[in-house]
């Protein structure tokens, strides 16, 4: 049983079935070059159906509970976490660093925290953190080396962009989609994190085991969640077109396999929300600091 939510748009051309269907599979960039297809396709009055699938591991197309891909993110980020604590718990001052993907939202970094459960600090996109000074990342980091001899810092890559310094030219670089071009936080983050060791404790051992697991991630086959919920998708898009619908996304709300139109899809955004539990948890997993300051 599939929810259908409107408005949505009948074949408008021919009492026939489609010609053509077009599945397009892809995240929220993806989603808003499908409608520019379907638009085009809709001025030239062709008979040809167009349908969007949400795959992207990041989680931020909106509406959707959740999209294809995720989960298995999840799952290889966790991998990822255990190592790097493997890491830093083998060595004296040791911190386990980890960049993940999330170039706007921090839902890979917040699921794959709160189920590792040994990850001491968490940064994600949507909640800013400084560096120096009290309440910051370096006093935090200093008291839990001083604590258990070794911390786990595992942080998005969209996360701390507006502190990394850039040269003019850094800051007007586009990619091929107009998004402002990022630079790596990973690799600057373990410089100053060695920067301000050998400024606050020159005489004390210390190292920085820094993890970049995003092809891995990437590249990696779907889990049997992600499998199933592909299989399940890709039946509601195929039921939908038959049913005489197009300019169309099959996905699950609140564990509803639904129908929402297209244009919709591709304006909503889906951020980690700050002021609800998941977050919370992530605090109380952590027990790291707001980053406010005072």
């Amino acid at each position: 049983m599939f929810i259908m939510l409107n408005p949505f748009y009948w074949w408008f051309c021919c009492d026939d079935d489609p010609l053509f269907h077009v599945y397009i599979i892809g995240g929220d960039g993806t989603m808003r070059g499908a409608v520019k297809i379907f638009d085009e396709i809709r001025r030239r009055k062709l008979n040809v159906a167009v349908v969007g699938i949400p795959k992207t591991v990041d989680n931020d197309v909106g509406i959707i509970d959740r999209s294809f891909g995720f989960q298995t993110a999840v799952e290889m980020a966790q991998q990822a976490i255990s190592a790097a604590h493997v890491e830093a718990v083998s060595a004296v001052n040791g911190i386990g660093l980890v960049k993940l993907m999330g170039r706007s939202t921090g839902h890979i970094a917040l699921y794959a925290t709160l189920s590792s459960r040994d990850v001491d600090c968490c940064l994600i996109p949507e909640v800013d953190f400084f560096l120096e000074g009290k309440g910051g990342l370096f006093e935090f980091l200093d008291k839990r080396l001083k604590a258990n001899g070794h911390a786990v810092l595992v942080v998005a890559e969209g996360a701390g962009q507006d502190i990394i310094p850039r040269t003019d030219s850094q800051k007007q670089e586009k990619d091929e989609s107009g998004n402002p071009v990022f630079l790596d936080v990973g690799v600057w983050l373990k410089s100053e994190l060695n920067k301000w060791w050998a400024r606050e404790h020159p005489d004390e051992l210390f190292t920085v085991k820094y993890i970049d697991p995003t092809y891995m991630i990437r590249a990696v086959a779907a889990n049997a969640t992600d499998n199933l919920y592909c299989t399940l998708l890709a039946h509601s898009a195929i039921h939908g077109i038959m049913a005489g619908y197009t300019g169309f996304v099959a996905g699950l709300i609140n564990g509803n396999y639904a129908y929402i139109p297209l244009d919709d899809i591709a304006s909503a955004k889906n951020p980690v929300n700050t002021k609800d539990h998941k977050w919370s948890w992530v605090r109380s997993v952590t027990n790291q600091p707001d980053f406010e300051r005072s």
